[in-house]
């Protein structure tokens, strides 16, 4: 081989080993218990995605992850160099251990309450009454499940004592109390709530609020790129270029969120 065939190759490496050669995995996950194609996050996160990919002088690629254990797994591996994590116990836990760091809460998601449903006559007027009964709640680990098992804690000492039957999606869950299969429900969802409600049903209680839809950033990411992404996500709603980057993902804005209130929050719903 040549000696312009070396030098050839040795700036072929060097290239291909440069940072800003090397694409950042932005994880999406828009919860478990709601129907989102794969290809609609994309689309949602795409413009956004390229900003990003200016500001920190590498690609940067969407990546939608549809399942929890998935989720779990590749922060856990640090996988995901930024992370939009629908559930609070997961970003909670992330941030907890292996150090991600908390860059923005979604605006229009910071008091995310779990409804408990019960029919119109139904003898249940307190959560003290659910004793002995039967519950209907979305996936066991949706973060709607975790905030029912900390305020039936909170109410009754111990959720076991509660017979609770879970689904995947928050919009199965009136079926259960409806047709009797279990005497009351707990959902988030603020579209089945209206619907319940319009439909004659009541909303017995309603759970502490907690802020979900989390940015989170790997600790791999250095202090100045993580405050570079806040600092974009933060503004992206006081121009009319970054409210039309917003329109896809139907999301406010973002802002800041303490990060001592939200290991209290952990901590409330035991982690």
């Amino acid at each position: 081989m040549k000696l312009r065939d070396f030098r050839w190759l040795a700036a072929v490496a060097l290239l291909a080993s440069a940072p800003w050669a090397q694409a950042l995995v932005f994880a999406v996950n828009e919860g478990v218990t709601y129907r989102v194609p794969a290809e609609e996050i994309r689309a949602k996160y795409a413009a956004i995605a390229a900003d990003l990919s200016k500001i920190l002088k590498q690609p940067v690629s969407i990546e939608p992850i549809g399942d929890y254990p998935s989720l779990k797994r590749g922060l856990a591996e640090k996988t995901y160099d930024l992370a939009m994590v629908h559930p609070a116990h997961i970003s909670i836990a992330a941030i907890k251990n292996p150090g991600y760091k908390l860059v923005a809460v979604t605006k229009g998601f910071l008091e995310y309450r779990a409804s408990f449903l019960v029919k119109a006559d139904s003898p249940i007027a307190a959560l003290a009454d659910l004793k002995g009964r039967k519950l209907g709640a979305p996936d066991e680990d949706s973060i709607t499940a975790w905030m029912v098992r900390a305020t039936l804690r909170d109410a009754i000492g111990d959720p076991k004592l509660v017979a609770t039957t879970y689904t995947r999606y928050q919009d199965a869950v009136p079926f259960f109390v409806e047709n009797n299969l279990t005497q009351a429900g707990a959902t988030a969802s603020n579209a089945v709530v209206k619907d319940w409600l319009a439909k004659g049903g009541k909303v017995m209680f309603k759970s502490k609020p907690v802020p979900i839809k989390h940015i989170i950033a790997s600790p791999n990411l250095s202090a100045e790129q993580v405050e570079k992404v806040r600092e974009y996500l933060l503004g992206l709603d006081g121009t009319d270029e970054g409210r039309k980057k917003l329109e896809p993902t139907k999301y406010q804005g973002f802002v800041r969120y303490d990060d001592a209130a939200l290991m209290a929050i952990g901590a409330w719903l035991g982690l």
